[in-house]
């Protein structure tokens, strides 16, 4: 009785000291999130904060959904929850390719120094030969960073042919250009190696064994919940027809083609490319999940590649992507801490973002994740004819959450 007695009077302060920790943490940056959705910059949120085996905060904020394809206000806004599905848009990018390039890198099927050459046609001419898998996963291949490729392709495999054809913008190794069209070209280097579709391997030999369930792409919009993003695609038709944005192409009639969806989206990719020209399947873009989901992914690579004890990925093959490089970014992975989503964070920290509103940051050192999902396309553009810059929310998160553990 003497022993329960001094287990509950030592135990009972800790307990609580870690329930109030969470509970500081939340009261910080709760009202981060509903300040922005209270000025009518966002509709809703849904954060994910993971401190080693602990979620210390997990919650969803506003609305799936709040606005019409007119921009006028729903009827019957949908609140957000955690289960809601969001359109990743380049969180596939990591979460997707470059995961499943790793893990072809790890089984001896491809290495990162490969040419690209190898493995696809189209890049055994010219400066193109120089381009390996390492350029194309760091955005250093010079290939350009988008290209409307729905004017020339409906189809993948014609898509692929259209952007090999295309002349380099850069030297190749000399200056980090995000690119899409590199990605893109990575999903049909992990098809040509695996021997079956994009869609197919991750489901298969990444989500699967990672217990991804919600994760994929092209999902059933009849038995799903979705966080709605845009009305149509009115930020890309903006990129085709001003040329202040440094997209337009020469020579390219841009009302030549008129395949702008004319209503909301909600459970169909954004991004244009990947919707119009890649059949809802890139390795840029085209992914949904959960945040549940993405946590998994998250948690494997924050535990050097192991899934409860056994390894998924070798520790070097991790530690080999999450190596900075000249330009301070991993392969696939961001790692630069000038980006706001990370900022000031300490070294070895990694990231992503989706131009969806969706970021992750991973902090090693300190065993931190933050998983922040935005759905700010569903507000429409802006009068300046840009969608909202979630920087400022991601960054002020990080921020609170970096304090919050190192008190």
């Amino acid at each position: 009785m003497k022993l329960a007695y001094f287990l509950l009077l030592f135990v009972t302060p800790f307990l609580f000291a870690q329930k109030k920790s969470a509970q500081t943490l939340e009261n910080e940056i709760n009202p981060i999130i509903e300040k922005y959705i209270s000025e009518k910059k966002i509709p809703g949120a849904v954060l994910a904060v993971k401190k080693g085996d602990k979620v210390i905060l997990q919650r969803a904020y506003g609305y799936a959904k709040l606005k019409e394809f007119d921009g006028s206000m729903a009827e019957h806004p949908e609140l957000m929850t955690v289960n809601h599905l969001f359109d990743i848009a380049s969180l596939t990018k990591v979460i997707g390719t470059t995961t499943a390039i790793m893990k072809l890198h790890d089984q001896g099927r491809l290495n990162v120094e490969d040419p690209a050459s190898k493995y696809i046609k189209g890049f055994d001419e010219g400066d193109k030969k120089k381009i390996t898998i390492r350029h194309l996963l760091t955005h250093t291949s010079g290939l350009y960073e988008w290209y409307p490729l729905y004017y020339f392709s409906n189809k993948r495999a014609s898509t692929f042919s259209f952007i090999k054809q295309l002349p380099l913008k850069y030297p190749v190794g000399e200056g980090r250009h995000y690119s899409d069209l590199g990605f893109t070209l990575l999903g049909e280097i992990i098809e040509n190696v695996s021997g079956q579709p994009l869609n197919i391997y991750l489901k298969t030999e990444i989500f699967a064994p990672l217990k991804m369930t919600q994760t994929g792409y092209n999902p059933d919009k009849n038995s799903n919940r979705f966080a709605a993003t845009s009305p149509g695609n009115p930020y890309e038709k903006r990129m085709v027809e001003d040329s202040t944005l440094g997209f337009t192409v020469k020579g390219l009639d841009p009302q030549s083609w008129k395949g702008w969806r004319q209503y909301l989206l909600q459970g169909e990719v954004n991004d244009g490319n990947a919707w119009y020209a890649n059949e809802g399947i890139s390795g840029a873009a085209g992914l949904f999940s959960t945040v549940n989901d993405l946590q998994k992914l998250v948690d494997m690579l924050k535990n050097k590649g192991q899934i409860k004890g056994k390894s998924f990925i070798s520790a070097k093959t991790i530690a080999l992507f999450l190596t900075p490089d000249s330009f301070k970014n991993g392969l696939g992975w961001m790692m630069d801490p000038q980006n706001a989503f990370m900022r000031n964070a300490p070294a070895g920290t990694f990231g992503h973002t989706g131009f969806t509103g969706t970021s992750i940051t991973v902090v090693p050192e300190q065993k931190l994740s933050v998983i922040l999902l935005i759905n700010r396309q569903n507000m429409g553009l802006q009068p300046s004819r840009d969608y909202f810059n979630p920087n400022p929310i991601r960054e002020a998160v990080i921020k609170a959450v970096l304090k919050w553990d190192n008190e």
